[in-house]
């Protein structure tokens, strides 16, 4: 079970690439290669949940020759997350016609990617995954074919080959400093390296995931391209690709890098709440539904960083719980902003309660977590940076619910009617997660504990 959710897209992708994905049968037969994948995850999430982290060496090589694959709470809850909005796009393209030869080819290859990113347990088979992944969303940021949609795609490359080379110069420099590349090992090598070093690696990991993460002010092309790429593409770049950002953040500062996390604690503080205000202030003045949904993800992820920084049980379970949330909420509104109809308009009001921070949608929790962090360590500062967020995301959110569907203002996409059914299950999740909070809250608290080792 530990490999077979990396086995399935796999398998799946390659021959997908040979097939022509706008034929009805071959965009479905993707479908059910990631609906398959995800209740392999599903599986192996039980499992990991019930009896602790499980470990295999691909090949039963001994460790340190095989790639070592290790399933904890943290991963499990990511991989998911990911792989459930990679199947709800796919499944909203493929209703309304996909229009691209290889796109559901790189959806899943993207799943693939994800995936062995969640797993690795050593930092070059990461890098390794990190890449498939990226690779797989510049194809996807070109999909449309039109001007608009190669522009975000050249901004999208340039910006996140330059992420990609500062971790990779991270990862040079952990095994210059280490002589391994194998996370525990790491942990233990740099805890006796130069700390000068360490903390020098240690920002380029920071400066690498803020890019993806599109956090200010590392946040210049998250705009451009969120705008210019089609609503599916862009659900899968703010709620499966960005985790790429917020699982890095926590696995290398709090697992990985943990020293180093406590020496910048109060530079993730900063940049987060910086990165909240921002965020929030652009999209206000924003008006088209692509423009303020960027502008709100940037300021979204700040709140990871905030509790990141926090750190302690409560400061990660918080920034756990904050990530699959608001990995749903983007999801939800992307899928949203090229249908009408006052159903839309329902699943579309929930999305906006759930970032407001509104119950009974599971934003609601994110934002309590955020409370409980802030109360936790007393900072008076922190509460108060929540209410703004909360107050901020609730004007521009309304402002835009207000102009798309009481005003109808909005041009209606090429998207077929029977999407809608995508959008509404979506916000039918999140407000289950809301009203029956205990599982994600449970989860959420699991992962912080992986982090921190306290569980086998």
């Amino acid at each position: 079970m530990l490999f077979l959710p990396l086995l399935i897209p796999w398998l799946a992708a390659i021959p997908l690439v040979l097939l022509d994905g706008r034929r009805k049968g071959v965009a479905w037969l993707a479908v059910g290669a990631l609906a398959a994948h995800l209740a392999a995850l599903a599986v192996l999430a039980v499992r990991v949940f019930a009896a602790g982290p499980q470990e295999a060496v691909t090949g039963e090589w001994p460790p340190g020759v095989g790639i070592v694959v290790r399933a904890d709470a943290l991963g499990m809850v990511f991989a998911l997350l990911s792989s459930g909005v990679l199947l709800a796009a796919l499944v909203h393209e493929t209703v309304a016609g996909i229009e691209g030869r290889r796109f559901p080819a790189f959806v899943v290859f993207m799943a693939a990617g994800l995936t062995g990113l969640f797993l690795a347990r050593d930092v070059f088979n990461f890098y390794v995954f990190f890449e498939v992944a990226m690779i797989s969303a510049y194809a996807l940021s070109t999909y449309g074919g039109q001007a608009r949609e190669a522009g975000a795609a050249f901004v999208f490359a340039v910006v996140n080959l330059l992420g990609s080379f500062l971790f990779l110069l991270a990862v040079a420099g952990i095994y210059h400093q280490t002589g391994t590349l194998a996370m525990d090992g790491v942990t233990t090598g740099l805890a006796t390296a130069a700390p000068n070093a360490a903390l020098l690696i240690a920002v380029l990991v920071l400066v690498a995931f803020s890019v993806k993460l599109g956090l200010f002010p590392f946040h210049p092309w998250l705009p451009a391209v969120y705008i210019g790429a089609r609503p599916a593409v862009a659900a899968i770049l703010a709620g499966a690709l960005a985790n790429i950002g917020s699982y890095g953040v926590l696995r290398f500062g709090a697992d990985v890098l943990p020293a180093q996390l406590r020496a910048g604690s109060v530079a993730l503080v900063v940049l987060g709440s910086a990165s909240i205000v921002y965020g929030a202030v652009q999209a206000i003045g924003r008006r088209e539904a692509a423009e303020v949904l960027a502008y709100s993800t940037i300021g979204q992820v700040g709140y990871v960083f905030v509790a990141v920084g926090i750190g302690g049980a409560v400061g990660l379970a918080a920034a756990v719980l904050y990530a699959v949330v608001n990995g749903l909420n983007k999801a939800l509104l992307f899928l949203s902003i090229d249908l009408r109809g006052w159903l839309v308009g329902a699943a579309f009001a929930v999305g906006a309660f759930s970032v407001v921070g509104v119950p009974p949608a599971a934003g609601f929790l994110g934002k309590v977590a955020m409370f409980q962090a802030g109360v936790e360590i007393g900072s008076v500062a922190l509460v108060a940076l929540i209410f703004l967020g909360g107050a901020l995301s609730f004007l521009y959110m309304f402002q835009l619910y207000q102009s798309d569907f009481w005003a109808g203002t909005r041009e209606v996409g090429r998207s077929a009617p029977r999407t809608r059914v995508v959008a509404l299950a979506l916000a039918v999740l999140v407000l289950g997660l809301g009203a029956w909070p205990e599982p994600l809250l449970a989860v959420s608290r699991d992962a912080a504990a992986a982090l921190e080792g306290t569980r086998p």
